[in-house]
């Protein structure tokens, strides 16, 4: 059955799941998750008598982020056009679009920066990149999704 966890007392290592409009008991022998139970955690559990046995977490019904860009787009903007940090906007814009400063930005702005400092030799980082994430070394962007 699921539900989810009513009230746990740490002390007494017990609680009650309310599941249904029905309530079971259950204690920490029964507790099949790593981390401590916790009010309001959605469980999973199975039923002897009146108590629950074998909860579990309900954490198999989330998803894993999909991947929205694409590697090879991000790869090759850092090799042609690395040295503006394209690429690094390119990894930290999302859609819809919402502007919100990240970390990627501001990686873009410094590889703009170092390219007009050094006078031209910044491209050498957006090549660098540019192997990172053929590589896979550079495989997430700025929301942490994997590169498709």
């Amino acid at each position: 059955m699921i539900g989810h966890i009513e009230s746990y007392d740490p002390k007494t290592q017990s609680g009650v799941i309310k599941s249904e409009e029905q309530f079971f008991a259950f204690d920490l022998q029964g507790w099949a998750a790593d981390v401590p139970p916790d009010e309001g955690d959605d469980v999973n559990f199975d039923i002897d008598g009146n108590t629950a046995v074998n909860v579990n977490l309900v954490a198999a019904y989330l998803e894993p982020p999909k991947a929205v860009k694409y590697k090879y787009v991000a790869a090759i903007l850092a090799l042609f056009l690395g040295f503006t940090g394209i690429h690094r906007f390119y990894l930290g814009f999302s859609l819809p679009f919402e502007w919100k400063w990240n970390k990627y930005y501001s990686i873009g702005l410094a590889q703009i920066a170092l390219t007009a400092a050094t006078m031209g030799y910044g491209a050498a980082w957006g090549f660098i990149e540019a192997v990172l994430i053929f590589g896979g070394h550079i495989n997430k962007d700025a929301k942490g999704r994997p590169l498709k």
